[in-house]
């Protein structure tokens, strides 16, 4: 009798494990079944909404189509195919020269990136500097000197030019610009004092050598003035 009741209860078993299989199975299958259903329907709805949209295009191509229907035949199209397959190669050139001006762009894209950083850089130091305000005052001078000499003065300023700067660049020597500095300083400082002009006291300063050196100093450079004066009117 156990055994008959083992039996019985094991037979129990694998019947409800079955039953619990062919239930997962047929879970699984209504699944299966209900996402079917939803790709049917969207599928639906996809052809639904989309059928005017590529009726709208098929009247569209339709009417383009009648536009050249007239210059559109066998013979043009065979034309047609026969030049394309005939500059086959030079298509294939024109391509392979494509991808070398990508792959050049792709190259000297950085140096050019690099290149236009530093010009930036370059140009907002130069206008911290105030290069481009010097520059501005550069044309103000020459906007000046247009309008104020004629043609022939500025010819003759052009003419000239080369003295002009020989002559600047003696006066701005150090020892020269040392002289004039120490010059107006003595003026400034002499200009204050009070001055006796009496003949007595001229002949006082004239004992004194650096009064006698400064005025032969003064009558050599009016001597020389003199006689390029005279050159200049023979």
């Amino acid at each position: 009798m156990e055994q008959i009741g083992g039996k019985m209860e094991q037979a129990m078993l694998d019947l409800t494990r079955k039953i619990d299989f062919l239930s997962t199975q047929v879970q699984f299958l209504t699944e299966q079944a209900k996402q079917a259903e939803l790709a049917r329907q969207a599928r639906e709805e996809l052809i639904h909404d989309a059928m005017p949209i590529a009726n709208d295009l098929m009247r569209l191509a339709s009417a383009q189509l009648q536009e050249i229907e007239g210059d559109m035949n066998p013979q043009n199209l065979l034309r047609l195919l026969k030049k394309l397959l005939r500059h086959a190669p030079d298509f294939e050139k024109l391509l392979d020269q494509i991808d070398s001006a990508n792959d050049l762009l792709d190259i000297s894209g950085p140096i050019i990136k690099s290149v236009y950083n530093k010009a930036e850089t370059a140009l907002g130091n130069a206008e911290r500097k105030g290069y481009f305000s010097a520059a501005q005052g550069g044309m103000y001078i020459i906007d000046n000197i247009v309008t104020s000499f004629s043609a022939d003065e500025i010819k003759q300023l052009g003419d000239n030019i080369v003295l002009i700067l020989r002559t600047i660049k003696d006066m701005t020597q150090p020892e020269v610009m040392q002289f004039l500095r120490n010059t107006v300083a003595v003026v400034e400082k002499e200009s204050e004092a009070p001055v006796d002009i009496s003949y007595r006291s001229l002949l006082g300063q004239m004992r004194d050598p650096h009064v006698r050196r400064g005025l032969a100093q003064t009558l050599r450079v009016l001597s020389s003035l003199g006689g390029q004066s005279e050159t200049a009117h023979s």
